[in-house]
């Protein structure tokens, strides 16, 4: 049996940088996945150029059940600090959107560099090797891994086997299923940063509009679990999509509505009875000024309001209520695209069951769970990487004190 001062269970970003922290700090550190290619989430983010990061990262970019779980591990390793490390390897970085960082040739530089910091701690590797038991309390170790490459033992154990997301890439519930078995509480798993689907009556209208996108300001929730964004939205034939509703996706729980606001900014109702007086114009046409052409058509063709009718014609009482709709749409998704179009998952391990400073169970000693797996979500445009980041160095540093 091969012993070892800490064991990590997956090799994405959060159990790459944990391993690599607790082996600089002189830990015997194994890395366990049961992928051939690691990393693979890294890879295929921010198509292909990983948004690694946000500028602007901060709690209250996070969701959670205990929001303020996050405070400490963001606080004590930054944005900046990632930055320092990928700027040490020479990798270049570019702000793309509102802080979000991205690689100036490929995602595989964030692979590289965690590789390269891991071998600088003397990471042992195993990959692709599954983990079939976990016993706890044994000799000579708090844990015992039996796994396809033989047992092995460590003081520590590192859960960061990510969450549901993307199945086709070797997603798991392997982090839900351990902390169930040993009385560790999860919160229920769902989808988020994910499109969102509607009935085929409520959508009928809009399904030929699939491709088209606008920025609109978009809502759902109440209190503490209100999402509000101004973002671009994209229409599908399901449903929508893009980074706006991506980002309303992880507030919204059903029934509840959606609103969206196709004018951001302005008093839709105000600015057509403007129009009324100063203009002889089609209704259809003054809307393609305001919203992309093929939308204006069918938005008129739902608003009950002929493609032809002058703004003249039309009643006060219409227009206002025309611009009401258009500040002001109000929608019902039936659902989700689901796991598998989903980019992280919303819920995970409680992390009312876990220490906020150093990521370790308090039920159960020299265990830790990092990343995804755990009960904090971030928003989309790195923030979900810089969690990553913070929880496995939280996890590394305090399993390294323990150790000593």
């Amino acid at each position: 049996m091969e012993k070892f001062d800490m064991a990590v269970i997956g090799a994405g970003a959060a159990g790459m940088m944990c391993a690599a922290v607790a082996g600089q700090a002189g830990r015997r550190v194994v890395l366990l996945d049961h992928a051939a290619k690691i990393g693979e989430k890294i890879r295929i983010s921010g198509g292909g150029r990983c948004n690694f990061t946000n500028l602007h990262a901060a709690p209250a970019h996070y969701l959670s059940e205990n929001p303020h779980f996050c405070r400490s591990a963001l606080a004590r390793y930054t944005p900046r600090d990632f930055i320092g490390l990928l700027e040490s390897y020479r990798v270049g970085w570019h702000e793309k959107h509102r802080g979000q960082l991205f690689c100036d040739v490929s995602s595989e530089s964030v692979i590289h560099v965690l590789k390269a910091e891991c071998d600088a701690g003397r990471v042992s590797w195993r990959h692709p090797v599954r983990v079939h038991d976990i016993a706890r309390g044994g000799a000579q170790a708090r844990f015992t891994l039996s796994t396809d490459a033989g047992a092995i033992a460590a003081d520590a154990l590192v859960i960061a086997t990510g969450g549901l997301p993307v199945p086709k890439i070797g997603a798991s519930d392997f982090a839900l299923a351990l902390a169930r078995a040993w009385d560790i509480p999860v919160v229920a798993p769902r989808a988020a940063l994910v499109p969102l689907t509607f009935s085929v009556a409520e959508w009928a209208p809009f399904a030929e509009l699939a491709g088209v996108s606008i920025e609109v300001g978009i809502q759902t929730g109440a209190g503490r679990e209100r999402g509000a964004f101004v973002e671009d939205l994209l229409l599908t034939h399901r449903g929508l999509s893009g980074p706006g509703v991506l980002q309303i996706s992880s507030y919204w729980t059903a029934p509840a509505p959606i609103d969206i606001d196709l004018l951001p900014g302005r008093d839709a109702g105000a600015e057509l009875l403007a129009a009324k007086s100063t203009s002889r114009r089609q209704l259809a046409t003054l809307l393609a000024d305001w919203l992309p052409a093929r939308l204006a058509g069918v938005w008129a063709d739902v608003a009950g309001v002929p493609r032809d009718a002058r703004l003249a014609d039309l009643p006060d009482r219409t227009l206002r209520a025309l611009g009401q709709a258009l500040n002001g749409w109000r929608l019902h998704p039936a659902g989700t695209e689901g796991w598998r179009k989903a980019e992280v998952m919303r819920g995970g391990v409680d992390t009312r069951a876990l220490s906020s400073s150093t990521m370790e169970a308090k039920s159960c000693p020299g265990l830790y769970f990092i990343g995804e797996a755990v009960d904090v979500t971030g928003w989309l445009g790195g923030y979900n990487f810089q969690w990553a980041w913070a929880s496995g160095v939280a996890a590394a540093r305090a399993a390294s004190r323990q150790a000593v």
